[in-house]
């Protein structure tokens, strides 16, 4: 899937750049993140694939600046991000964690909500770009609106996390292992939605996860670190097939074949969303 083949409904996604970038926490000798040279296109979906602690965490929250890095630059369509106020930067970049971190007093809809009227939007603007995201990740405005996060499944939740981080029409959206904490079915069901709600809106997505699946089933390009590099960028049959070191041929060599074969159905559905095709 490339920024080309999607029929776009939103405001379309943000260029991505990090230029030489360094993050060294206080108390550490070794650097999390370090020579990191790194462009992500508009309305590309990057996925930052690699093991626990490979820096991948760190290098997305650079981005909307929840980690400062400690040398390099982060530009969002050219501009550093440095040189605007973190808490405004933050409202125009969505943002989804695993935790998904629903307030429990609000419904629905004052979640979705939250950030549209930190903005001034108007109560007219904002039920109705609630009603449309509900609407987008397929839960029922007219069931869902009022319900308070207790009264949703893990999915339905995660679903809702989704839709709060879009709700500012943001054009560029990270995902922190967003889908880590639910069971295999509702993971690709999940999966399934994000890549369908990409294809809509045309959003920058850099999605973070340690699983080689998902990251085939859903990236345009994969980013693969280790030790706080980026070892090898390229799209899920190029990194499947022509890894970069034995590193990268160690991570996504366990079953080869069953990921090879499973790489055949997002590329179909790719295609098809080319295409206009609509698939049952």
């Amino acid at each position: 899937m490339t920024s080309s083949s999607k029929t776009t409904s939103g405001n379309g996604g943000a260029r991505v750049e990090l230029r030489a970038l360094a993050v060294r926490y206080p108390a550490s000798t070794v650097a999390a993140v370090h020579d990191v040279d790194l462009t992500i296109a508009g309305g590309e979906f990057a996925v930052l694939l690699g093991p626990s602690g490979c820096g991948k965490s760190t290098l997305l929250r650079t981005i909307n600046r929840l980690v400062e890095p400690t040398s390099g630059t982060v530009l969002i369509d050219g501009a550093d991000v440095r040189e605007r106020d973190a808490t405004e930067l933050r409202r125009g970049i969505g943002y989804v964690i695993q935790a998904v971190g629903l307030f429990p007093h609000y419904t629905v809809a004052e979640n979705v909500a939250v950030v549209p009227r930190l903005l001034g939007w108007d109560d007219v603007r904002v039920r109705r770009r609630v009603d449309e995201l509900l609407g987008l990740i397929r839960l029922d405005p007219a069931r869902y609106r009022d319900r308070k996060p207790r009264e949703l499944s893990g999915g339905e939740a995660q679903r809702v996390g989704v839709a709060r981080a879009l709700a500012a029409e943001p054009r560029v959206l990270l995902m922190d292992e967003p889908f880590a904490a639910v069971d295999a079915i509702v993971r690709a069901s999940l999966q399934d939605e994000i890549a369908r709600v990409h294809r809509e809106l045309g959003t920058t997505i850099v999605f973070v996860t340690h699983d080689v699946d998902e990251a085939l089933r859903l990236a345009d390009r994969i980013v693969v670190m280790n030790a706080g590099h980026v070892v090898q960028t390229g799209a899920p049959a190029e990194v499947l097939e022509q890894p970069a070191d034995d590193f990268v041929r160690d991570l996504v060599g366990v079953d080869e074949e069953s990921r090879r074969l499973a790489l055949e159905r997002p590329l179909i559905e790719r295609s098809a969303a080319a295409d206009g095709v609509t698939r049952r």
